[in-house]
């Protein structure tokens, strides 16, 4: 299989955002968004996908974290795009399951092409420290809009917001993770019948 790495950067009048990730990776990260809660998020797709991650994202956080939290979704979409590639030879589906104390929750996800996000997270609050909950869809939308995939997001239980959205997390990563593997059954072959994702 190629290097799976990208490097991509996002400038506007709103955010200055530098995405560099590697699939194939240890769960490295080094990642400063201005918003600790959003930073402790991105550190368990880095760590539970086992994707080395770098973002480097400034933004007009005197506002609020609307742009910042949706344009790290969107560049990091770009970025996952990129790296993926022509998805020869990956399983393309994955799903988990993660429990974080009382919460649970489950990802599934289908490298299909086609960006997709069905989203159930009933938040018991709406923040956590400086993170509004409301942003967990902005990022995930802004990430399959650009990374052309579907995801499907459910908290099934959890009475403590931090415990959902971290259980959230490290299930997409999880699943994330299990959609990229290489698949030493395909040969190389694009997992569709349409010869394409």
């Amino acid at each position: 299989m190629t290097d799976r790495t990208a490097e991509v950067s996002r400038n506007t009048a709103e955010t200055q955002i530098t995405v560099k990730l590697n699939l194939d990776g240890t769960g490295q990260s080094h990642l400063s968004t201005g918003i600790g809660f959003f930073d402790h998020m991105l550190d368990q797709i880095t760590r539970h996908g086992l994707i080395d991650l770098d973002i480097q994202a400034v933004g007009d956080l005197h506002i609020d974290g609307h742009h910042l939290v949706e344009d790290v979704g969107i560049t990091l979409g770009q970025a996952f795009a990129l790296a993926l590639g022509d998805k020869k030879g990956v399983r393309r589906y994955g799903h988990a399951y993660v429990p974080l104390d009382e919460a649970l929750s489950r990802v599934v996800v289908d490298l299909s092409g086609r960006p997709g996000l069905e989203m159930n997270i009933p938040f018991t609050s709406g923040a956590i420290g400086g993170f509004d909950t409301q942003l967990a869809h902005e990022f995930f939308q802004g990430f399959v809009n650009h990374a052309g995939i579907t995801v499907h997001i459910d908290n099934l239980k959890g009475n403590n917001a931090h415990h959902q959205a971290e259980s959230v997390f490290k299930a997409f990563a999880r699943a994330l993770r299990a959609a990229v593997e290489p698949d030493p059954r395909s040969a190389g072959v694009i997992p569709s019948t349409k010869g394409s994702l």
